[in-house]
């Protein structure tokens, strides 16, 4: 019989083992009788449930019963006693009936047990509570009857429960198992059969199903959950036995009591959850391994049909793709349009390589279990070399044809950009050449060799790239050698048209260099023209301004003839030059087809200057020459000591006649007038004239007196006072200051020249 059978029953109390001894070691069995009318069948079923607990040799010791009626009548504690007999006659050896107070007195005699002793075949004896202790200790008896002895009727059915529940399901668990382990060994699993089943130390194992043609063998209860029931039960007798041996086995109570004391059953059912945990985890450590070696055929087969889905998809389908896929575009939309298709491709193949790892890493974790037999790692290794290999090449192929079309999109986009190149320079190539002056012209040149540099450069980075993409193109030809031969033909087509345009562009940059320089020229020619003009004028100038000099004496004034004749050469250089550069603006003008483009008032002016520069300058020409006869006539006469009066005459005639010229302006051809130097540059010139013609009157009026010793004739007084005057115009101060203006404006002319000259 079961307590859960009857466990309301049970949970009425009715009777009960305390774990309590009497003094024969006797185990005690307590009828609490309470004011309630008892139920026979009742009490029955709770004293054949508690009897069939103590084991055989604890039974021939005989139970101590004691049957409390202070709450109960005689006629319910008399049925009791009578019933004991033919509920267990064998087994008690004592009855002890606790009686009220005073209230069954006259009743006693009317009822002896003491006589009733052969007949009930045990001894029955009524006593008080308070004299319950002369036949049992005290320590061996509840607080109900005055002892020490704890109990907890409660605890005591639970534990109980938990230790019935725990025998019946690991009683049940190891046929169970027995018959799992058997059936493993008898029917091996082929490859129809289905293993689910944890394993793993983290996840307790809940189910298993094991499907073999139509049987389904399994267990009907979680082995672990009722190891750990047994666990925790064995741990609570334990702790119960424990308890018990440091509680000393009798004596009063304490603080140090123990709750309640087990009967001795419950202290030798250890063994029993002991052997029933050894053999439950046997059982289960042998179903683990055969549920472990299933389920590791299981995940062989599913590894299996994994690797051969994986390796059908990519040699059949994701070949496909790849294979209808190898166009490189006309264009970079077009190029990034395969990009963008080409990742939808990997996109899949990506679902197809996490299945891929997924795989190697559950065969790695096959083969790293250390426990498949030969032929079991010979298979895994063989698919797993059969899913790389395939997986390695799947993926090599998709990384040449990303290779490829990166390529081919960067060759495009340099495509683009040379052909966008070639086009702005077509652009300026035909635009009409309109400078203002040569910086313009230069600017531009530089513009225009910048954007050739640009497309030779571009040029060499398309070669470059269109280079990098037949390498990649033709490096993986294969079954589609045509559509690959189409590509290279593209990519050749392209570089080829773009060499040619560039070659154009070319010739007409050449044809636009030439036609820029010329432009350039021809401004450089108007200005150095205009710069001729500018430097003969500016001689024109120094000539009138500072050409004023006409020298101290003979010497002098031939150093200055040679001066002015070189002078007048740069003039005439210049003049050449100018014309010169005027006549290559003509022929320029005239290449350049620039027939409205002249050489405006330059030619002109450049002739207007070179007619004044020649008229003064042939005016400085004869003043010289009559400063020169003037001076050799007078150094003849001053040097000949027995001069002549003719050659005095033609002295005073060349002074007279240079002191005439002096006093006259230089008359241009367009009739306007000029005179050199300043007034006071030709008073101080003919000053010097002066000074040297008063010397040649001096050495007139000496001859005169030598010739007459020294008596004076009638017209020495008209000569002296002729040569006072000449000596009085102008003052020896005034003289002196036009002299040092002079001579600074012809030291600043002198430096002007040589500048000139150097020019």
């Amino acid at each position: 019989m079961e307590a859960s059978s009857i466990i309301d029953v049970l949970n009425k109390k009715l009777a009960f083992l305390s774990g309590g001894k009497d003094r024969r070691s006797g185990l005690i069995l307590s009828i609490p009788l309470g004011c309630d009318q008892t139920s026979m069948d009742e009490l029955s079923d709770t004293l054949d449930y508690l009897l069939g607990i103590p084991s055989e040799k604890c039974k021939a010791r005989g139970f101590t019963v004691i049957v409390d009626g202070r709450r109960s009548q005689w006629n319910t504690v008399k049925t009791v006693v009578l019933m004991l007999q033919n509920v267990i006659p064998a087994e008690v050896s004592l009855v002890c009936v606790v009686k009220p107070d005073e209230f069954w007195d006259k009743k006693v005699t009317h009822f002896c047990f003491w006589k009733e002793k052969d007949r009930l075949g045990f001894e029955v004896i009524l006593v008080s509570a308070n004299k319950l202790t002369r036949y049992i200790e005290p320590s061996q008896l509840t607080c109900d009857f005055g002892g020490t002895l704890d109990y907890d009727h409660g605890d005591w059915l639970g534990k109980r429960l938990v230790f019935e529940k725990f025998t019946k399901e690991s009683t049940s668990l190891l046929d169970q198992l027995s018959i799992i382990n058997d059936s493993d060994k008898s029917a091996p699993l082929d490859k129809y059969a289905l293993v689910r089943a944890c394993t793993c130390d983290r996840a307790p194992l809940m189910r298993v199903y094991v499907r073999r043609s139509a049987d389904v063998l399994l267990p009907s209860f979680d082995p672990e959950t009722v190891l750990q029931t047994g666990h925790e039960l064995l741990s609570e007798l334990q702790q119960r036995r424990f308890d018990v041996s440091e509680g000393g086995g009798g004596g009063g109570g304490g603080q140090g009591a123990p709750a309640w004391r087990p009967m001795e059953e419950e202290l030798l059912a250890q063994p029993q959850v002991v052997k029933l945990l050894d053999s439950l985890r046997e059982k289960y450590t042998r179903y683990q391994e055969v549920c472990r070696q299933r389920s590791k055929r299981s995940q062989i087969h599913d590894v299996h049909a994994k690797v051969m889905q994986v390796v059908t998809w990519l040699q059949g389908p994701g070949s496909e793709l790849l294979k209808t896929h190898r166009a490189i575009g006309d264009s970079m939309r077009a190029a990034q349009a395969l990009q963008q298709k080409h990742e939808e491709i990997e996109s899949q193949h990506s679902e197809w390589f996490a299945v891929y790892v997924e795989l190697n890493q559950q065969i790695a974790v096959l083969l790293g279990g250390g426990d498949e037999d030969d032929e079991e790692a010979g298979e895994l290794k063989a698919l797993q070399r059969q899913l790389s290999d395939v997986c390695y090449q799947q993926a090599a192929q998709l990384e040449t044809r990303q290779n490829v079309l990166q390529a081919a999109h960067a060759f495009h986009a340099a495509a683009q950009e040379l052909s966008q190149q070639l086009d702005a320079l077509l652009g300026t190539l035909c635009a009409d050449v309109a400078p203002a002056d040569g910086s313009q012209i230069q600017h531009g040149l530089k513009l225009l060799e910048e954007k050739l540099r640009s497309v030779e450069a571009g040029l060499a980075s398309l070669r470059q790239k269109g280079a990098l993409l037949l390498e990649r193109t033709c490096a993986d030809e294969g079954e589609v050698a045509d559509e690959q031969r189409d590509n290279v033909g593209q990519i050749r087509d392209v570089m080829d048209d773009m060499q040619m345009r560039k070659q154009r562009c070319e010739d007409m940059v050449d044809v636009r260099r030439l036609k820029m320089l010329q432009m350039v020229q021809l401004f450089k020619c108007e200005e150095d023209a205009s710069q001729a003009v500018d430097w003969l004028c500016e001689l024109l100038d120094a000539l009138l301004k500072t050409h004023v000099r006409l020298g101290d004496d003979a010497r002098d004034t031939k150093a200055l003839m040679d001066k002015h004749r070189k002078f007048v050469d740069v003039a005439q250089s210049t003049y050449d030059y100018g014309r010169q550069l005027l006549q290559a603006t003509v022929v320029l003008c005239q290449s350049l087809r620039c027939a409205a483009r002249s050489s405006g008032d330059t030619l002109p002016r450049l002739n207007r200057v070179w007619k004044q520069f020649a008229v003064s300058a042939d005016e400085r020409q004869h003043r010289l020459q009559l400063a020169l006869a003037f001076h050799r006539r007078a150094d003849a006469v001053l040097e000949d000591e027995r001069a002549e009066a003719e050659s005095l005459d033609e002295a005073d005639a060349s002074a007279k006649a240079l002191l005439d010229r002096l006093g006259m302006p230089v008359i241009f051809p367009d009739g306007s007038e000029q005179r050199f130097g300043s007034s006071g540059s030709d008073a101080a010139a003919a000053e010097r004239v002066r000074e040297r013609l008063l010397l040649v009157e001096e050495r007139r009026l000496q001859l005169q007196e030598a010739e007459v010793g020294g008596e004076p004739r009638p017209h020495d007084e008209s000569l002296h006072a002729t040569l006072d005057v000449i000596g009085e115009e102008p003052g020896e101060k005034e003289a002196e200051d036009e002299e040092q203006e002079e001579q600074e404006e012809q030291e600043e002319a002198d430096s002007r020249e040589e500048d000139m000259l150097q020019c």
